[in-house]
């Protein structure tokens, strides 16, 4: 092949499989060993002239491809945005027009009809022409009858955004050849309107003026416009504009930091001169996304790249705006709310180190963006779960993998956080990791006042109110009179978790998955939340056909309810998964909430991430109990990063902030810790348990799961699988056993969970559970069973 010596690692080529499929593939390597075995096939065309994967990302994934137990093609499909992925389409042309039609049956002559109105159609167009889905039988008699042709043609997904603009043709620049243009069109008002408009904005503006701007100021209709074009007296031309624009005005200067955030400062910069990672432990509203603003000014004087990873998509929602209005233009975003095409311009700025990617913020997907000269990687809130991806694979810990990414690049990294992780604890308290502290709140601000609320008493002497204690609904009156915000967090959405009837206790289950169905009042439906299953909410017992049907727990939606029943002269809004669906819906929320539009915020656990609102002066919290009763080794460690977190939310500016808690157990080891925002004796106390009970960050913990829709070919599977490991790695596995929800989507689940201590190899360990998966692979009696493995999970 003549082109090979213009292949280079990291290119894109279309790869024929099979006779008529063509599928995009990644240039691993180029070499001159023909492989044995099998006879190669040429590739069908070069899809890049220059490589759109480096040499680091590509050397990253092969190390989370083996870390995280998956193959690189798995890291590589979660990488890349999907248009870089091509797939061949089929596509149907006419060979012949000149066919009579009593050579035609119906549907062929359908076919035949509707190819003479298009040149060409898609296989998929053809099936709604026929209105059926399998159109193979009629196309492949087209086919012999020789009317048709079938063409196999990769499509390239990524489309740029063009922008239409118009200008006057040359041959009107001279006054006199313009002159004589206006007496002409004395008979075209709405075309000698237009072209007024176009000279006004030409004057105004001396920049270029697109269709869309000419049509709004001259009120007129696309059809003026393009009579002009076709008269040649306007010209058309396109300019290509990223989708993600912006538009804010010139960057602002950085704040000046206080006292306490300069030694900080110092500190972290002190740190990094003997470790490649530092924890910045700051309490809630101490400032730690000024002292990152400091730092990140800092590295890209330098003209280094910046990656600052964030949780959740509503939290970059707030940043975007505040880094903005320091860099300007320099900011770009990548995350999953963002289109296929907006993905793709976020890649190529990286890729090619232009100036508007200099910093990124993103989820954790965007730690496998191409970056060249990355100097700095932020990994801000570090404790939260969402930087661990369970599904699809690879299953990987963001903040783990960004560590390594750091390595590669020789850059360094700052994790943040108000309630670190044990583990990060555990690294940064060991001199694994950098510590630096930030104790006091900007502004000198006290820490919220905590307090919590028993419930089982208040119920018994019958103080409540629908879901509200006497003492929260006296507080929020009290706050609410003040003009100030309430924000309200319950950790379940929907109305109530279970509908049951009362007569003979039976309550609606979804039939793929071994859970209730939770009411959703909004939609009057009855929602699964693991597979989404959904029908109409019952009038009567499908059971026993009484009408007693009653509403156990409570979530969100049966909140906001009560709330607009006790407060009916303010304005009530709920931030959960129902309602933040859209691209904007995050940013709509919070701005609202900035501006003081709403009074009341419900929310689920998206409100604990790190949002800074100035007038929130009481959190409640509504059931701590439900975080606490979780089963789960890090359930305690959990409850008490998100109580703190949604409590870091209240008093944020100048007055003391407030937080209740109702709980039916206020001496709760957790919640007495959260009171007295003692993350010490938290840490102290769930690491003497870790130890005890062999868990990270004295163990590292691998989980085995085996899915089946047979149940008893999943036990049968499952427990061949902990016997194989149980061989050489003893009491080190536990299990397999069924997990609290053992049917998920009609496929039954069993976990076996391996322990490795710290002192023993996990490359060993590894490259053992792969050998037992190998053999297990061979039994054709499990072929049907999924295995999935998860390196690290937590």
């Amino acid at each position: 092949m003549d082109e090979a010596a213009f292949l280079r690692q990291g290119m894109r080529v279309a790869v024929p499989f099979g006779k008529s499929k063509v599928y995009t593939a990644i240039v691993y390597q180029v070499h001159k060993t023909a492989p044995s075995g099998y006879e190669t096939k040429e590739i069908d065309r070069i899809l890049d002239e220059e490589p759109v994967i480096t040499e680091t990302q590509v050397k990253h994934w092969e190390w989370m491809a083996s870390y995280y137990m998956c193959t690189l093609g798995e890291v590589i499909r979660a990488a890349l945005p999907s248009a870089f992925l091509l797939e061949s389409e089929t596509i149907i042309s006419l060979s012949k027009s000149n066919v009579s039609e009593e050579e035609l049956d119906d549907e062929e002559f359908l076919v035949f009809e509707a190819l003479q109105h298009q040149s060409s159609l898609h296989i998929n167009d053809i099936r709604s022409v026929l209105d059926k889905k399998n159109v193979v039988a009629v196309l492949e008699k087209l086919l012999q009858k020789k009317i048709i042709q079938v063409q196999e043609e990769v499509y390239e997904q990524y489309r740029p955004k063009l922008k239409r603009y118009v200008k006057l043709t040359s041959q009107y620049a001279s006054e006199e050849n313009l002159k004589a243009l206006l007496e002409t069109l004395s008979r075209a008002p709405k075309q000698k309107e237009v072209l007024l408009n176009l000279f006004m904005l030409s004057a105004q503006a001396n920049k270029p003026i697109s269709v869309k701007q000419l049509q709004k100021q001259s009120d007129t209709s696309s059809s003026v416009i393009k009579s002009l074009v076709d008269k040649e007296i306007l010209e058309e031309y396109y300019v290509k504009k990223d989708r993600v624009q912006y538009s804010g005005e010139a960057a602002s200067d950085i704040k000046k930091l206080n006292e306490a955030q300069e030694i900080a400062f110092s500190e972290i910069k002190e740190s990094f001169k003997t470790k490649d990672v530092t924890l910045l432990y700051g309490v809630t509203s101490s400032g730690k996304t000024e002292v990152y603003v400091r730092l990140i000014s800092e590295i890209i004087e330098s003209g280094k790249q910046v990656l600052y990873m964030l949780p959740e998509i509503a939290l970059t929602t707030q940043l975007i705006t505040r880094l903005q209005n320091y860099f300007g233009a320099k900011v770009a975003v990548y995350h999953s709310k963002y289109s296929v095409n907006e993905r793709v311009e976020v890649w190529n700025n990286v890729l090619y180190s232009k100036p508007k990617a200099q910093i990124v913020i993103g989820a954790r997907s965007s730690l496998f963006l191409p970056f060249n000269n990355l100097g700095l990687i932020l990994v801000d809130e570090e404790h939260e779960p969402s930087f661990k991806q369970y599904n699809p694979s690879p299953r990987y810990q963001a903040r783990d993998a960004a560590v390594v990414l750091a390595n590669l690049h020789t850059a360094k990294t700052l994790m943040g956080s108000a309630t670190p992780s044990l583990e990060s604890y555990y690294n940064a308290v060991n001199n694994k990791y950098g510590l630096v502290n930030l104790t006091t709140r900007f502004g000198d601000v006290l820490m919220p006042e905590i307090e919590l609320v028993d419930i089982k008493e208040k119920t018994r002497k019958k103080r409540m109110k629908g879901h509200f204690s006497d003492r929260l609904l006296e507080e929020m009156n009290e706050v609410l009179e003040l003009g100030e915000q309430v924000i309200l967090f319950q950790n379940r959405r929907g109305y109530s978790p279970i509908v049951e009837c009362t007569t003979c206790g039976t309550s609606p289950q979804c039939p793929n998955c071994d859970v209730s169905l939770t009411f959703h009042q909004y939609k009057n439906e009855l929602r699964c939340h693991y597979c989404g299953y959904h029908m109409a909410m019952q009038l009567s017992c499908m059971a026993c056909g009484s009408d007693t049907l009653d509403t156990k727990g409570f979530g969100t939606e049966q909140i906001e309810t009560e709330l607009k029943a006790l407060f009916p002269k303010y304005s009530i809004a709920r931030m959960d998964q129902d309602t933040t669906r859209g691209k904007h819906a995050y940013a709509k929320l919070i701005d609202k909430l900035e501006n003081e539009e709403i009074d009341i915020l419900v929310g689920t656990q998206m409100l604990a991430k790190g949002l800074d609102f100035r007038n929130i002066s009481l959190v409640g919290v509504m059931n701590a109990d439900n975080l606490l009763n979780f089963p789960d080794f890090r359930a305690h460690e959990r409850s008490f990063q998100l109580l703190q977190q949604v409590s870091g939310r209240a008093g944020r500016t100048s007055k003391r902030g407030k937080v209740l808690i109702q709980t039916y157990n206020p001496y709760h080891q957790i919640l007495q810790q959260v009171s007295t925002n003692d993350y010490e004796g938290m840490y102290k106390e769930q690491l003497e348990d870790r130890y005890q009970y062999k868990y990270p960050p004295y163990y590292r913990t691998i989980k085995i799961t085996c899915k089946d829709r047979n149940l008893q070919k999943m036990q049968k599977a499952s427990k061949w699988f902990g016997q194989a490991l149980e061989n050489k790695l003893g009491e080190q596995v536990l299990g397999p056993e069924p997990p609290p929800v053992s049917r998920i989507r009609n496929f039954y689940i069993s976990n076996i969970l391996i322990k490795i201590p710290k002192k023993q190899s996990l490359e060993k360990t590894k490259e053992y559970i792969n050998r037992v998966q190998q053999s297990f692979n061979s039994i054709k009696e499990f072929s049907s069973v999924r295995l999935t493995i998860d390196v690290d999970n937590y």
